[in-house]
């Protein structure tokens, strides 16, 4: 039987007070729906569909990748109409499970247990009881503590917001009922909407069973309303995430200063100073150790390298085992910094491969560059690497030595073992073992005095 997933993301997001459509905020370096969509797609043998508004489009352009078809809900008229606009597309035979592009941090071992029930025929409610329950709806019980029906805080009485017992908003039903309950759904309250959870009192009423499930943590079910909200669900998600490191062996300065918004794998022995961020996907090999404040973001980073502080790394980028880079360096997309090479204080590197051993240990930029074993680059070097139409490519030979303040004109090859003199603008080959110069020829002027300054009054 097919779980015909139902995300509902049309809401403004008044409280945010943005231009950007609510479910497109920021989670962990991710859109709040692509959270949601990427739980969906845990679930097994599902089909998912996105309710969205009239930023539809806009939505759609921040999920693409995702394998699921978009319907619109041209008026907010509330949940029970965002639903009833995918129905359409669902097969009775399956069950529904009605999803929130703003609640990001739902565990698919909580769903799947209510489409469980919901496949036996019950409506499955996600519910929690907390003693801050201000703008949830309350789950109504009669005394035998069945459930009778749902209540918006808008439209409870005095006793009935007293209640603990919050809906969640997450529902599992088998499609045909819910077809049948929805076509019977009015919007007699004091919004004027249609509300999602009046089939709660409809299916009480048949005597349907209904089935209460709980989630492991509140912040599970926590939705994003204002900017407040999602900071705390991004500090609550951080600190899983720390957590989940700390279990496995890795080190952390601070717990509450570490930032992944992305997939981190990390080997044995691992240590993260403070304040670094991993962004993408990042591996961390063993004994690794990562500097204060980085930026590493889709890289690979081999056993015992050392990242020092304050590095920016824009992957795809590898760096082997071994190998130091920093502090502010700036490794970018396709770079491969080889074993035991070392990238030192302001060097910028792009598509640029260091052979093993190799250094450029200040002040450089290598780009559009393949090095050999052992080469050193002196300090202000400079790959010209653009042509201002075409980007070209200079090749080091191992063991070469490059001058500081050289310039390297490519396409230009510099053979294994030669030398570059200091200061030198290279536009032609060096043979390997040469030595190329190539510098204006130094004139001492005896005499010369500065010219005065003019008055300046």
């Amino acid at each position: 039987m097919q779980t015909q997933i139902i995300v509902l993301a049309a809401g403004k997001g008044i409280r945010m007070h943005s231009a950007l459509p609510k479910v497109l905020h920021l989670l962990a370096g991710k859109p709040l729906l692509a959270h949601v969509l990427d739980t969906a797609q845990r679930l097994p043998g599902q089909r998912t569909w996105v309710v969205a508004g009239v930023d539809l489009t806009l939505v759609q352009q921040a999920c693409v990748g995702y394998p699921v078809s978009w319907v619109a809900q041209r008026e907010p008229l509330g949940t029970a109409h965002a639903v009833s606009q995918a129905l359409p597309e669902l097969d009775d035979t399956g069950t529904a499970l009605i999803l929130y592009g703003d609640v990001p941090l739902l565990e698919p071992a909580t769903l799947t247990a209510m489409v469980a029930s919901a496949a036996l025929g019950a409506l499955a409610l996600l519910t929690a009881h907390t003693e801050h329950p201000t703008g949830y709806g309350r789950i109504l019980r009669d005394g035998s503590g069945a459930v009778t029906g749902i209540v918006e805080e808008k439209d409870a009485t005095p006793e009935q917001r007293a209640r603990t017992e919050i809906n969640t908003g997450i529902i599992a039903v088998p499609v045909q009922k819910l077809r049948a309950w929805l076509a019977r759904v009015g919007n007699a309250n004091a919004q004027g909407e249609y509300y999602l959870t009046d089939i709660v009192a409809l299916a009480a009423a048949e005597g349907a069973m209904i089935q209460t499930f709980h989630p492991h943590s509140l912040a599970e079910i926590e939705g994003v309303n204002d900017r407040a909200q999602l900071a705390r669900l991004e500090r609550h998600y951080q600190k899983s995430q720390a957590e989940r490191l700390l279990a496995a062996g890795t080190t952390l300065a601070d717990p509450a200063r570490f930032d992944c918004r992305g997939e981190l794998r990390v080997g044995r022995d691992v240590f993260i100073d403070i304040n670094c961020v991993f962004e993408g996907r990042v591996m961390l090999g063993d004994d690794v150790r990562i500097g204060p404040n980085c930026v590493i973001r889709d890289a690979q980073i081999g056993r015992g390298a050392v990242i020092k502080a304050n590095t920016l790394i824009e992957g795809p980028v590898v760096v082997a085992a071994g190998a130091q880079v920093g502090p502010f360096a700036r490794l970018r997309e396709g770079t491969h910094i080889g074993e035991q090479a070392r990238i030192g204080n302001f060097v910028e590197t792009k598509q640029a491969e260091f052979g093993r051993g190799s250094k450029a240990n200040h002040l450089a930029y290598v780009g559009d560059a393949w090095l050999g074993e052992d080469v050193n680059v002196g300090a202000g070097t400079i790959t010209c690497n653009y042509d201002g139409v075409a980007k070209h490519r200079t090749n080091i030979g191992a063991g070469a030595f490059i001058g500081s303040n050289s310039a390297l004109v490519a396409p230009v090859t510099v053979g294994p073992g030669a030398t570059i003199g200091a200061g030198s603008t290279i536009t032609v080959d060096v043979p390997a073992g040469h030595l190329g110069v190539g510098r204006g020829k130094q004139r001492n002027i005896p005499g010369w005095q500065r010219p005065p300054k003019k008055d300046e009054h």
